[in-house]
């Protein structure tokens, strides 16, 4: 009697130790896995951490060159000028006229020119009206369109073409076969910030604009 009980105690104890034991196979496993995902974990972490500090980076440098944007936009706004002022010292000696018939010059606008602009004006020229170049601005459109084309003049004398502008100044529009004429100097064409680009006076750059 005391042996069958013993024999079935340990075979208790032994299905036990086999449940533990499963049991423990089984935690193992979860442990293995739960090991396998905090390394996932860990390497996702560490490859936000790097995204984190990519974009810790990338705002340092914004904010850097936004620092330096104030400096960089007055330059930008000082080469403009530069560039309007030397585009417009180079067509100082330009000359535009508005408003003329299509075709009422004929086949030489310098003769025509040079004929019309003392009867125009009443100007006297001495020495004579003299181009370094006259034409029509942009080709003859083909829609039948017959607005008038600016005429631009380059004169090879620089006193003259200012004479002609003082003397449009004062007067203003001249009229020619009941049309009126305008007379402007030849100016570059203004940005959408030209606000922004008033610089001082300048008596050179005045004295012919």
């Amino acid at each position: 009697m005391a042996d069958t009980l013993q024999g079935l105690t340990l075979d208790r104890i032994l299905q036990e130790i086999s449940a533990v034991s499963r049991r423990l196979e089984g935690m193992g496993i979860m442990t293995a896995s739960l090991t396998e995902e905090t390394k996932l974990m860990c390497l996702y972490i560490a490859g936000f951490q790097s995204r984190v500090t990519a974009l810790e980076q990338r705002m340092t440098t914004v904010e850097t060159q936004a620092a330096l944007a104030p400096d960089r936009d007055q330059e930008l706004l000082y080469l403009c000028r530069k560039v309007i002022d030397l585009e417009d010292r180079g067509h100082r000696d330009n000359v535009r006229f508005l408003g003329s018939l299509e075709t009422i010059e004929g086949a030489d606008v310098q003769s025509f020119l040079k004929t019309t602009l003392p009867q125009l004006t009443g100007l006297t020229f001495d020495p004579l009206l003299e181009f370094q170049s006259a034409h029509r601005l942009c080709p003859k459109r083909q829609d039948g369109d017959n607005h008038a084309r600016p005429i631009i003049a380059c004169f090879l004398q620089h006193t003259q073409a200012r004479q002609l502008l003082q003397k449009a100044r004062m007067q203003g529009p001249f009229r020619m076969n009941d049309q009126l004429i305008q007379i402007t100097a030849d100016f570059s064409t203004k940005p959408a910030n030209a606000e922004k680009l008033s610089w001082p006076y300048d008596p050179i750059y005045a004295s012919w604009r």
